[in-house]
């Protein structure tokens, strides 16, 4: 009696034998689909934003902004858009830092003076964190405004909210009898933010904490005169 051979199963049927290589919660996939983001945009943007403020535009380059975030120039691309929208987006992460870190300041019921300490020790903090860098409005933005419209838009709403904010303050104390009924709370925001920007200026060139603060002292005195 002749014993038959069995033949080999064909590489067909063993390759469809074979589990695949992933899972998923519906039916089994051969490979994964999509890509994990292998970065986090509020982290990427707050360095970026870091860089910026410390060059400025112009002298920032995509390979400074690509070794701040770890990200290649193709995945900040995708993520922010070019150089140029990745610079007003970190401005606008600025601007939101800064404003969250006053607001309170600015709507809590404080003496004048106590108030007025308050902020510029915020904006002090903001100007000297990671090393003597300014204001961005004051250093980067307002040069860019030149030939920018958006930039100097963005630029003028800063100011102009800043002056309101420090109004609204200067016309409570006046109510509250803290300065003289003849005190003008528009020309005295007006002195505000002027010192404001002053400290920024010479925060960035690297004048001590100490002699700006003494700034500061000087100024606030000046202003509660009336």
């Amino acid at each position: 009696m002749v014993q038959k051979i069995k033949k080999p199963p064909s590489t067909a049927k063993v390759r469809a034998a074979k589990p695949p290589l992933f899972k998923s919660d519906g039916p089994l996939e051969a490979k994964r689909r999509g890509r994990p983001r292998a970065y986090e945009p509020e982290v990427a943007l707050g360095k970026a934003l870091d860089v910026f403020r410390k060059g400025g535009f112009a002298a920032t380059s995509l390979d400074d902004l690509s070794a701040a975030t770890g990200m290649n120039r193709p995945s900040l691309y995708g993520a922010f858009g070019d150089k140029r929208e990745l610079y007003i987006k970190a401005y606008q992460r600025y601007r939101a830092d800064a404003r969250a870190a006053t607001s309170d300041i600015f709507r809590d019921e404080l003496p004048i003076r106590q108030r007025l300490e308050r902020i510029y020790a915020v904006a002090l903090d903001i100007y000297l964190s990671g090393g003597p860098r300014g204001c961005f409005t004051v250093m980067t933005a307002a040069s860019e405004a030149v030939a920018d419209p958006e930039i100097r838009a963005m630029a003028l709403e800063g100011f102009v909210e800043f002056d309101k904010a420090f109004a609204a303050c200067f016309r409570r104390a006046t109510e509250k009898g803290e300065l003289p009924a003849t005190a003008d709370p528009v020309v005295l925001a007006h002195l505000a933010s002027a010192t404001v920007h002053t400290i920024a200026i010479r925060a960035r060139v690297g004048v001590p904490r100490g002699e700006l603060e003494a700034i500061v002292k000087g100024a606030i005195d000046v202003m509660l005169r009336g």
